[in-house]
């Protein structure tokens, strides 16, 4: 088995969107039939409420394709995360960042491990049930699941403030609070729709993505004005938040709610739509558990094979499907007038697609066009702020 490195491997196959020189380096990913025939109505139902292509293909097998890279031997095509068997079925874990390696020993009953922490993690796990491991893993803030332990579930709405006469995303204020790949995304295709899409990071807590390939950050996040803020002292994304349209964000709840930035919070504003992506919900513990779109994946259900012997479906797949389910949900809460706050979790939307007939496969492959590059972080902030003044001014 690979080893694990201190640095995240889940950026080793990050790449989604590259430059033109890399469109020829495509891969297949077998993924069921039924799945990609969804993601394609997904992104077609994108297309009739914007009038922006959306390709579901280069969506789910992208990144994979630019790498070439699929799973292997229950090994996800980034590396990060493993399949293992339990005493009584099956479990995830993804070791992607730095504390998530260091918390192994804690969560093995160990003092040490050296080297490849792999070996000993699996063989702990055949020892134990699997509701065992996925306590002691999120007791540890780890990313982990038991095969299929979640439930399909469509986005959650409640009403949150005043509705309007509907209306496209175009020209729309967006605040991306997210990170990584799933509400990215989302942010990524409402830019492509014709929103000005505010991509919102701290100097302490950038994007994890900024760390890994330029292309995937430039993909995620190309044509985004950069707002570089200090979540201690939130006055400036205050005033973002109440002049924004839409709000994306993919923190645990409890974090904006503790620095009073929670939706009830913030100023209202007609029509607005808060998105909320989270990783299996906020329904009591749920809410602070961690998930990355492999581990998800599992949750969900969404695995290639059978329940007795799966293997990993695609590359992360919750993330990307999520991400283009979002994007679609919002444009409908828009089309409805707003005033909504939705909610989807990564896990959900993964044992969505698991209920679909997967009695075939497909060859999903396809290599997304090239992006914008993205700005520096905080590039921009001179450009939000005059952007919220004139919002803010024309409310009033």
């Amino acid at each position: 088995m690979p080893s694990v490195s201190r640095t995240s491997r889940y950026w080793t196959g990050a790449l989604l969107l590259c430059s033109s020189e890399h469109n020829e380096r495509v891969t297949s990913l077998a993924v069921p039939t039924a799945v990609l025939s969804r993601a394609r109505r997904v992104a077609n139902d994108f297309r009739a409420l914007t009038g922006v292509e959306c390709d579901a293909d280069a969506i789910i097998a992208g990144r994979a394709g630019l790498l070439r890279q699929t799973p292997h031997d229950r090994i996800s095509a980034g590396g990060a995360t493993h399949l293992m068997r339990s005493r009584d079925g099956w479990c995830a874990l993804t070791l992607s960042r730095p504390d998530d390696v260091d918390a192994v020993p804690a969560l093995i009953e160990v003092d040490t491990v050296a080297g490849d922490p792999w070996p000993d993690v699996h063989r702990w796990v055949s020892e134990r049930h699997a509701a065992e491991f996925t306590d002691r893993g999120r007791l540890l803030g780890l990313p982990v699941a038991a095969l299929g332990e979640s439930r399909a579930r469509p986005p959650r709405r409640r009403a949150l403030g005043a509705a309007t006469s509907g209306r496209a995303p175009s020209g729309l204020l967006v605040a991306d609070l997210s990170a990584m790949w799933a509400g990215p995304l989302c942010g990524q295709l409402l830019a492509r729709a014709g929103a000005t899409v505010v991509k919102v990071e701290s100097a302490s807590r950038p994007d994890g993505a900024r760390s890994g390939p330029a292309e995937f950050f430039d993909w995620m996040n190309g044509g985004k004005l950069s707002y570089l803020v200090d979540f201690d002292d939130p006055s400036g994304l205050r005033s973002l938040l109440a002049a924004a349209d839409v709000v994306i964000e993919s923190s645990r709840p409890a974090a904006f709610a503790r620095r009073g930035l929670a939706p009830e919070d913030v100023q209202p504003r007609d029509g607005r739509v808060w998105l909320r992506i989270t990783g299996h919900g906020t329904d009591g513990e749920r809410g602070n558990w961690v998930a990355f779109g492999d581990d998800a994946a599992v949750s969900g259900g969404l695995v290639r094979g059978s329940a007795a012997e799966p293997d990993f479906c695609g590359d992360a797949i919750a993330d990307p499907l999520t991400g283009l389910e979002a994007a679609a949900t919002v444009a409908q809460a828009l089309r409805d007038g707003g005033g909504q706050l939705v909610e989807l979790s990564m896990s959900a939307v993964a044992a969505t697609y698991a209920r679909l007939p997967r009695t075939d496969e497909i060859s999903c492959s396809a290599a997304p066009p090239p992006s914008k590059r993205a700005s520096a972080l905080g590039a921009d902030n001179a450009a939000v702020e005059r952007t919220v003044a004139e919002k803010l001014l024309a409310a009033c």
